[in-house]
């Protein structure tokens, strides 16, 4: 009895129960098997058509909310008023079906926009007074300690105070292979510790945390703001008059009530009302098995329309962290490998990022031991000063060798200038008051943007580049990705009237970013995209659209998915209104009855709701093998 009454109460289980009794109950009027005092199509109606009524009641008395339900209950009451009871209950099976399969369409999803995140843990391990108390995660506080085990998920956002680990993060990067971590290295809300036990200190807690973050987003990821959406509401609305007044009238003009009661039936909306909420909720869905939350359902529609896609540079075109890209040394003694190692001696005590940048790059590329520094002086704004087995080392800027007698000569200040034309940073070193070289560090182009503006291209959408880096480096930076028009010196002002201008021009402009600095610009964009794993709050806020995994090759899918919504959405309602629009003349001229007329209507909202659904499965076709020789003409711009 009580797994009668579990199955009962979900809803969807119930639903189909109610589905497969109407089924039976139809089958058995029509072949009119057995000998039963009551039409067995009245299971039909009351399993499958009472909700419908139910509906349109509530909908009518609270809110005077005229929609398809209203027609639909109109023509089973007419249905059953003539005594065309089967009739009455096919047109309640079939929409009782069509609203299953849009629900099934709408649940896969948002499945697969729920598949981007875990569930938040519900509890944490804090270290207080020494002691390790289990607490509800919701307790957590920043600056708390706490203690991760093996196998757990982490409670909130912290950095490692203690140990070392790996760490799954796939469900913020969309990356399956664990990432090392250590001392120091921040880690995320929903990512899953693999290996080793470690030590944390809160940083981010409750909705502040990264993964809450994805749940409010997930959230927020809806089709109630598409604007061709509220379209297909109102012609829903003047369809409920348009259909009393036609049928009315064919009553009054031929006498027979069932040609009028078969117009109800054939005209009612459904198949308009579903054309467009299913499918841009199955874009959505599609869109996230590439890593693409879609916060705003009309985001689709618009990007669809979209002819220029802005990108910022640093974190968004690159991987906004700086890397060592040539060592230089201007000393014969010294080799560029030995001074290298200096480098990173004299840098290991820094919190700079660039000789944290430094320092990693040595780790990263080779296993010598390295000497501690034992002197250590940072110089704010210039570099630092370090003692290394009696050596005194400057690394910084050319202000810092300056300001302590060390002349930089002209061919080392030539070669450097090759390097910062190329938007690198430079750290000049001395040793013991000589010049020896330089190192040159460079934030590092994604690998996958130069094809992903190739596939724009060939998508007839054009870039453009908008950042705060000088002009050579921008246009260095233009160059290697393949970005035609280059906009350098741009503040974030700079950047916003930039997309304005192209937007007064009547082109549709679509920003992307990560940084605060574009949020406004992110915003005044016709759709912007944010950078969600790395990017800021404040950029996510602002966008329509955001990148969790950070993955910018997803992009031309994003504006291929987006033009393929949309030409489903407009297939979706040119079929509905050709077929109620057939079967309305059918109806009038009595070539169709009540129970044909109700079979072709609602085959027609099938039809719709199943190819919406195959939007879950596109892929985008974007060949740029014909791009290999394409040399762009810059256009630049500068702020």
């Amino acid at each position: 009895m009580k797994v009668a009454i579990d199955f009962l109460k979900n809803e969807e289980k119930r639903t189909i129960l109610f589905l497969i009794l109407s089924a039976i109950s139809l089958l058995i009027s029509f072949f009119d098997i057995g000998n039963f005092k009551i039409n067995a199509a009245w299971i039909a109606i009351i399993l499958c058509g009472f909700p419908i009524i139910k509906g349109a009641v509530e909908g009518l008395i609270q809110n005077f909310d005229i929609k398809a339900d209203v027609l639909v209950s109109i023509a089973l009451v007419a249905a059953v008023f003539i005594g065309e009871n089967f009739a009455a209950g096919e047109v309640a099976l079939i929409m009782a079906l069509g609203a299953l399969l849009e629900e099934r369409t709408v649940a896969k999803a948002r499945a697969g926009i729920e598949s981007l995140i875990h569930l938040t843990p519900r509890t944490a391990r804090v270290l207080r007074d020494g002691v390790e108390n289990i607490v509800p995660a919701e307790k957590v506080q920043i600056d708390d300690v706490l203690r991760v085990l093996p196998g757990e998920t982490i409670a909130v956002d912290g950095v490692i105070i203690s140990g070392q680990t790996s760490i799954n993060q796939s469900v913020m990067t969309g990356e399956s292979l664990p990432v090392d971590k250590a001392v120091g290295n921040e880690v995320s809300s929903g990512t899953v510790n693999q290996f080793g036990a470690f030590d944390m200190k809160a940083t981010k807690v409750g909705e502040n945390s990264s993964l809450q973050r994805m749940i409010k987003l997930v959230e927020s990821a809806d089709s109630s703001k598409a604007k061709i959406v509220g379209m297909a509401d109102r012609w829903a609305t003047w369809i409920v008059v348009i259909a009393l007044v036609s049928a009315v009238g064919t009553w009054i003009i031929t006498g027979e009530m069932i040609r009028a009661v078969t117009i109800l039936v054939v005209f009612c909306p459904c198949a308009l009302v579903l054309a467009t909420p299913t499918a841009i909720m199955a874009g959505i869905g599609n869109a996230t098995k590439f890593g693409i939350l879609v916060r705003e359902g009309d985001a689709l529609e618009r990007l669809s329309k979209v002819t220029k896609i802005a990108f910022d540079k640093t974190g968004t075109l690159t991987y906004g962290k700086p890397a060592v890209v040539a060592v230089h040394s201007f000393n014969s003694d010294i080799s560029s490998e030995k001074l290298l190692t200096l480098t990173v001696s004299a840098e290991l005590r820094s919190e700079h990022p660039l000789g944290k940048a430094i320092v990693s790059h040595f780790k990263n590329t080779s296993n010598k031991a390295l000497v501690e520094p034992q002197e250590f002086t940072m110089i704010a704004g210039r570099g630092v000063k370090t003692t290394i087995e009696d050596d005194i080392i400057f690394a910084g800027n050319a202000e810092l060798l300056l300001e302590n007698g060390i002349v930089i000569p002209k061919d080392m200040m030539d070669k450097a200038s090759t390097y910062r034309n190329d938007g690198c940073t430079i750290i000049y070193v001395a040793i013991n008051g000589c010049k020896a070289g330089f190192l040159a560090l460079s934030d590092t182009l994604r690998k996958d943007s130069p094809k992903m503006i190739r596939n724009l291209n060939a998508l007839n959408v054009e870039s453009i580049l908008l950042t705060g880096d000088n002009r050579q480096a921008a246009s260095h930076i233009g160059r290697n990705v393949g970005i035609l028009t280059v906009h350098s010196e741009c503040l974030p002002e700079d950047k916003m009237s930039a997309i304005e201008h192209y937007q007064n021009k009547n082109e549709m402009v679509c920003m992307v970013g990560d940084g605060i600095n574009d949020a406004p610009a992110l915003k005044k964009a016709y759709v912007g995209v944010a950078m969600g794993g790395i990017g800021s709050d404040i950029a996510v806020d602002a966008a329509d659209i955001v990148l969790i995994s950070d993955d910018i090759k997803s992009i031309p899918h994003l504006l291929s998915l987006s033009q393929k919504t949309m030409t489903t959405i407009k297939l979706n309602i040119v079929l509905s209104l050709l077929l109620n629009f057939i079967a309305i003349i059918l109806a009038m001229i009595g070539v169709l009855g009540p129970v044909l007329g109700a079979l072709v209507h609602n085959v027609g909202s099938v039809v719709v709701i199943i190819n919406s659904a195959f939007l879950l499965n596109f892929k985008s076709n974007t060949d740029d093998s014909t791009l290999d020789s394409y040399k762009p003409a810059f256009s630049h711009v500068d702020a």
